[in-house]
């Protein structure tokens, strides 16, 4: 079993699979931040933790028959970033970490996108603390979950990966909290 289908496999959604429409140009799709999550893990010592994060905004613009020309904008809202408990969110927002108080927000803008609806990896600018760098970040598209099959209009995305915290000069903590991110977008999108 490999990476992408260990992550995949647990998730009761239906795999998109939509046959071609036409489509000319992408389409824009609203982002339902109720029932969309942005999660990331974390280690102190042997411990995985968990914690969230919401969302400020996202213009999402996809073309479901040519996703390479798809385009992703996601602004987080850093100053309510939530990493499980009391002083865990406390230091998680001080100024050796993500430093809120100067960057309230996190973005994340796609740059160039490969793959196609069974699969596609989205390369974009992150930016954390001022400081932006590239990442890579593996993406599913999915049916909701209880939508026909041909439904291009309310779409589940699955965005996964792993960052480096002190790459972006979030070096608090060092000694107790590893550097590896993990993180976990799950987007419920309508157009």
């Amino acid at each position: 079993m490999n990476r992408r289908s260990a992550i995949l496999g647990p998730i009761a959604l239906c795999t998109l699979a939509l046959p071609g429409a036409g489509h000319s140009a992408p389409q824009r799709y609203r982002l339902d931040v109720a029932r969309s999550t942005v999660g990331f893990t974390y280690t102190i010592g042997d411990a995985v933790n968990t914690g969230q994060m919401p969302v400020k905004s996202a213009d999402m613009r996809l073309d479901l028959d040519t996703v390479p020309a798809s385009r992703v904008d996601v602004v987080l809202d850093a100053s309510q970033a939530r990493a499980g408990f009391f002083l865990a969110t406390q230091a998680l927002r001080d100024a050796n970490v993500l430093d809120t108080a100067n960057h309230p927000e996190i973005r994340f803008r796609s740059t160039r996108i490969t793959g196609d609806l069974s699969g596609a990896t989205i390369t974009g600018d992150l930016t954390v603390r001022g400081i932006t760098r590239a990442v890579t970040l593996d993406a599913g598209l999915y049916r909701q979950r209880g939508t026909q099959p041909g439904d291009r209009d309310n779409l589940t995305v699955l965005l996964t990966g792993r960052v480096s915290r002190s790459a972006f000069g979030a070096t608090g903590y060092a000694g107790l909290v590893g550097d590896r991110i993990g993180i976990r977008i799950l987007a419920r999108i309508t157009k």
